[in-house]
Formats: C-alpha cells, sequence, structure tokens
C-alpha cells in the first residue's frame, strides 16, 4: 500500500509541508495561534507569520497579507473566524498556497470550495500540532516502515 492511502490528508500534509504561513498569529502567549506556531517553529518547519495588527512575534516579523511572503506557503493555517475566512482563502490562492488548513472549530464550506475549485488541498476543524504529533507518533510505532509509509529515505 502506498504512503499517501495509509495517510490521510492532514498527516500527508504535515509530513510533506516545509513551509507553514501562519495566518491570525498573536503576540499574546495565551492565544493557540501563539502555542501553536511556537511548536511548529520548534518541530523544524519554515513559518512565517502572518497578521495586519501585529510586526513582530518571536523575534520574526509578521507580514500584513500572504501575498508578501519570501516563498509560497505549502500550508496556510488560518485562526481566523470562520466568517473571515474567505478573504484568506483568496489570499491563499493568490500567494499560490498548496493548501488551507482552518484550526479547530473553524469550518467555512464556501471557502473550502472555492480553495478546492482552484487547486488547494483544505483541512478544516483540524490542529497542525495534534496532527503533526499523530504523525511523530505513527513514525514511532513503525520505525522499520519510515521510509515506505512515511516517505523518508531509508536507513543505511
Amino acid at each position: 500500500m502506498s504512503a499517501d492511502a495509509e495517510l490521510d490528508l492532514p498527516l500527508r500534509l504535515m509530513r510533506d509541508a516545509r513551509t507553514i504561513a501562519v495566518v491570525g498569529i498573536s503576540s499574546r502567549p495565551s492565544r493557540p495561534s501563539y502555542q501553536v506556531t511556537r511548536y511548529l517553529i520548534d518541530a523544524g518547519y519554515t513559518v512565517y507569520l502572518v497578521n495586519p495588527e501585529e510586526t513582530e512575534v518571536f523575534g520574526m516579523p509578521v507580514y500584513e497579507r500572504l501575498q508578501d511572503l519570501p516563498e509560497p506557503a505549502d500550508i496556510v493555517d488560518v485562526f481566523r473566524l470562520p466568517w473571515r475566512v474567505p478573504p484568506v482563502v483568496e489570499d491563499a490562492i493568490e500567494a499560490h498556497a498548496r493548501a488551507v488548513w482552518l484550526q479547530l472549530g473553524i469550518v467555512n464550506e464556501e471557502a473550502a470550495a472555492r480553495a478546492r475549485a482552484a487547486g488547494l488541498e483544505v483541512v478544516m476543524d483540524r490542529c497542525t500540532k495534534i496532527e503533526h504529533q499523530h504523525l511523530l507518533a505513527l513514525e514511532a510505532a513503525e520505525p522499520r516502515r519510515d521510509a515506505q509509509t512515511f516517505g523518508l529515505p531509508p536507513r543505511t
């Protein structure tokens, strides 16, 4: 069975992603966007921060729009209320992102349909941190199948 057949979309996206743009980052440590972003940075992803109301978080610049990033994001991780998602999707499309990921509790079917119609993959109501931890647990549980299942280079 192929790696993609064994992993659902969220896990596959987390496995394959190198760049993640966090839309709605907050400089307040109590906010989920702050906590999840810190985790993603520590996990080794290249993370870009997007929020027109912030200028710097974690000593990193915060961009006003996805189109301002130095490269397209593999995942646009959205921490915005559902009614604020459509403009983010339009920005993701324009910025040539690969996927739009709406965090826990965030669902917008119309925005998701627009993203899919433009060729982006969509995840809703799931957390990137939780899915990454799930992926790590799967890798640890099946170390002999890393290369086959998880797309990693074979061990020598």
